[in-house]
């Protein structure tokens, strides 16, 4: 899992830190890119877990290279994107793995959503078609929760800053057209932090 920082609000931290410890899958590895003017030291107390690796970039590359960054540290076959205030389900890195042990072409995996507002109340469910390619090139409706093979992350490249804003869009259209296989979860695994600062 890989996680861009920046400025990152202490509380929603800890929330997607118990998030992932919490996960009923355990083997997975995090990659924190900091790329906030300072180190908070304070955030420091969540990220004792051993499968959590932590590197402050002493400067901020922007959302696409901070995100780069995290990708470098990664060690995993399969590189799964998040944001730095948001959560996942309990089941999500298990239903993401049963994915990919029912077929072993999977390379590009995307979920259904929700919102949380800052007091845990979760609303707006979004339940997404499936893989579409023309529907696709009309609207990003993958967003969330995405989890893309390092193999095709390596052959379509990573994410271009160029395109900062709307860097997630034009890497799901690189990866979704050299993907063997495209798979959709129908279950809401990610749960998108709305709050004043989003």
């Amino acid at each position: 899992i890989v996680v861009p920082m920046y400025n990152t609000n202490e509380v929603f931290f800890k929330e997607l830190i118990d998030s992932i410890e919490k996960q009923t899958y355990s083997n997975w590895e995090l990659c924190l890119a900091d790329g906030s003017e300072s180190e908070n030291e304070n955030l420091k107390k969540y990220m004792k877990n051993e499968n959590i690796k932590y590197k402050f970039l002493n400067s901020n590359k922007g959302i696409s290279e901070n995100t780069n960054e995290a990708i470098k540290m990664a060690t995993g076959e399969y590189i799964g994107f998040l944001d730095h205030d948001d959560i996942l389900s309990e089941d999500a890195l298990y239903e993401v793995v049963k994915c990919i042990n029912e077929n072993e072409e999977t390379e590009f995996i995307y979920s259904d959503e929700d919102k949380i507002d800052q007091t845990g109340e979760r609303f707006e469910p979004y339940f997404k078609p499936d893989y579409s390619p023309e529907t696709l090139e009309c609207n990003n409706y993958i967003t969330h929760f995405v989890v893309v093979k390092k193999e095709l992350i390596d052959e379509v490249g990573m994410l271009d800053s160029k395109f900062n804003g709307a860097q997630d869009f034009d890497f799901v259209l690189r990866a979704t057209v050299k993907a063997k296989r495209v798979e959709h979860i129908s279950k809401i695994l990610y749960h998108w932090r709305v709050h004043r600062d989003s």
